[in-house]
């Protein structure tokens, strides 16, 4: 934990005193300071709870049986808690920082105290047997529970949960305040990996977007595809699968192990060494993204594989066969010959595979279909490594 303190003087006065007798009142109850404030016409306060408290104070409401009406929230997401647990352990055991959002619940004001003390700040007494009802945060209370309750409660025991208390009495409100908050837009994933931590691939992909030519101002770190009207060709959830590809073969492989300034040193040298050798990146590769047309871009994206995602994918995947794993690099002949292929979407090498023939195109100068599916990028792969003589 940090020892970091607001500062303090001599002259500044503490509060301990005046509320001691409170607490010492209701010291058979849970009592917490909170602040007062008022949104959407109703009343609300915020408290800060201890890890401790959160598993006898909270409880979960989730709808079932294909009932929406039996529950105050949606039914439990299968894995979801498991994640947030990981998350939470990863960090605190390596003593990174970590965060939690904000959990909200809802109680009867009937059941609860409220002591006013001014200005807002008040002391929420919730009398023994009292629980608060989730609204918004099911799955975070469920992975802080199973930590306090299990091996790893010290871990994360001297931590403090915020919670957002919905004075309400009404259920219906109650599942609609839910409803409501769900609205929030799902972060796409380009956004969630620019974002990401600087550790294994997400830590390499940073690297490589910013280091190799073809993809540096050409990729698009927010949104889940790139604009042409921006000259925008990759995305960050393009690239990471081909970096997961070409150490692991695996494009979901998160690459924990790998030394990511080693990583991507090797990964950087090899990329830009491929697309200034390969006849259809070249012009790309070499061209500034501010001096390329939308038209140069949109052709790229049309008649290269090397322009979606899934070339890169196949990509990653054939300078797999070159890593090297004792000395950790790309042998860099081999690499040679991978830029030697047709990458054309026209090339026997993909066709039947990732490129089928639309029998009846909406747009007859545009007759090709893409499939992303794994096993159609496992036999392109496998047909260009015939073709290289590596079979």
């Amino acid at each position: 934990m940090m020892d970091n303190h607001l500062p303090e003087t001599e002259s500044s006065p503490r509060l301990d005193p005046f509320l001691e007798p409170y607490f010492a009142k209701h010291h058979r109850e849970k009592c917490y300071p909170g602040l007062l404030f008022r949104q959407g016409k109703r009343q609300m306060v915020q408290i800060n709870v201890p890890a401790d408290d959160l598993p006898t104070l909270l409880q979960a409401k989730p709808s079932s049986d294909n009932d929406p009406d039996s529950g105050k929230n949606r039914p439990e997401v299968k894995g979801h808690a498991e994640e947030i647990k990981e998350y939470i352990l990863k960090r605190a055991t390596k003593g990174i920082p970590w965060i939690l959002g904000t959990l909200t619940a809802n109680v009867d004001p009937s059941k609860i105290d409220i002591i006013e003390l001014g200005r807002g700040i008040c002391l929420v007494v919730i009398p023994r047997g009292v629980k608060l009802d989730i609204t918004d945060g099911q799955h975070r209370k469920s992975a802080i529970q199973d930590l306090i309750m299990g091996e790893f409660g010290e871990v994360i025991g001297d931590n403090d949960f915020p919670i957002t208390l919905v004075l309400e009495a009404d259920f219906n409100q109650c599942q609609t305040d839910f409803r409501d908050m769900a609205q929030t837009k799902q972060l796409d994933k380009s956004l969630l990996l620019s974002f990401g931590e600087f550790e294994g691939r997400v830590g390499i992909t940073k690297r490589v977007v910013d280091e190799v030519f073809m993809f540096r101002g050409k990729t698009e770190k927010i949104k889940n595809s790139p604009a042409l009207k921006k000259k925008l060709i990759y995305t960050n959830n393009y690239i990471i699968r081909a970096v997961s590809c070409a150490f692991t073969n695996d494009p979901n492989n998160e690459l924990r192990e790998y030394d990511v300034n080693q990583a991507s040193d090797s990964l950087v040298t090899t990329l830009n060494q491929f697309f200034s050798e390969c006849s259809h990146t070249r012009h790309i590769y070499e061209t500034e993204a501010e001096n390329l047309t939308i038209e140069q871009v949109a052709e790229f994206r049309e008649n290269c594989v090397l322009g979606i995602s899934v070339g890169l994918d196949i990509l990653g995947r054939l300078l797999y066969y070159t890593y090297n794993q004792h000395t950790m690099s790309f042998e860099s002949s081999q690499v040679s010959q991978i830029a030697l292929l047709n990458w054309s979407r026209n090339s026997h090498l993909w066709k039947d595979n990732v490129v089928l023939i639309d029998p009846k195109p909406k747009n007859p100068a545009k007759p090709y279909k893409i499939s992303y599916v794994s096993s159609a990028v496992r036999i392109a792969v496998n047909r260009a490594k015939t073709h290289l003589g590596w079979m």
